[in-house]
């Protein structure tokens, strides 16, 4: 079995190969928030399926979207986007077209997404962290799994109090083609951004997730306060620690660009 790979904070200074980093791609649950997707997640599904309660029971309609979450992290070939994914599996498997799809969704998040705030926790290193990282010009990405539109991130960094950031990109499930872990989803990143993989940092807290960055040949740096775990200590990460190891990390980055 893979033992995970823990590298002490005081040797990111002295990283020489740092000095090339450009761009860096941050998971937001438990990595920029502190949310409680256990609880989230249904509340989320509670409120949506009440907006289609006259053409699709709760439970099928919840199922159906759980159902083309699963298949979606299980991979997907780039045929269509995850939004596509799931307009086609509510109309081939509850007879909801596209339009009223996106009318009902629309209106749910009219009405307001506030009854979900409870569940989301600001993490206030998290903005140091991400300061750091524009004041040094890197291109900074939102790189959560695009499982969720666009509004329902939106409204967890705004929670979060991370809405203002100019981030280059935050990732939906209307822009993107693949989720995590899939490797796809972090080279479609990098072509995006016009990136190379060794000019790049993954900073999670998913061991699965998020290390699958290295697939894609891209550093990964491991945030363990709320470690997220399914490999049974099968990991390997680049670096590790917490979120103040991670600050230390991000003001250590970049260095030949602060040059330039």
């Amino acid at each position: 079995m893979k033992m995970p790979v823990t590298t002490p904070m005081e040797a990111f200074p002295d990283t020489a190969e740092l000095v090339d980093v450009r761009g860096i791609f941050f998971d937001l649950d438990g990595t920029l928030l502190d949310v409680e997707m256990s609880a989230f997640i249904p509340a989320y599904l509670k409120g949506l399926a009440a907006s289609f309660a006259d053409v699709a029971t709760p439970e099928k309609l919840v199922d159906v979207l759980l159902g083309t979450t699963w298949s979606l992290l299980g991979g997907n070939d780039g045929s269509r986007t995850n939004e596509e994914a799931y307009l086609f599996a509510v109309q081939e498997k509850l007879g909801i077209s596209p339009d009223l799809y996106r009318h009902r969704l629309a209106g749910y998040f009219q009405e307001g997404l506030g009854h979900l705030e409870e569940h989301v926790r600001p993490l206030p290193v998290a903005r140091d962290i991400l300061q750091v990282c524009f004041n040094k010009g890197l291109t900074v990405v939102v790189a959560t799994n695009p499982v969720f539109p666009r509004p329902v991130v939106d409204a967890r960094l705004a929670w979060g109090g991370l809405l203002g950031f100019p981030f280059q990109q935050v990732t939906s499930y209307e822009n993107s083609r693949y989720c995590k872990p899939n490797p796809r989803y972090f080279t479609s990143l990098l072509e995006e951004l016009g990136l190379q993989p060794w000019e790049t940092i993954m900073v999670g807290n998913d061991t699965e997730h998020d290390l699958a960055a290295r697939q894609a040949g891209i550093r990964t740096f491991l945030v363990d306060t709320w470690l997220e775990d399914r490999t049974q200590n099968g990991f390997v990460t680049d670096f590790r620690g917490s979120h103040e190891d991670l600050l230390d990390f991000v003001e250590g980055l970049g260095a030949k660009a602060d040059n330039n």
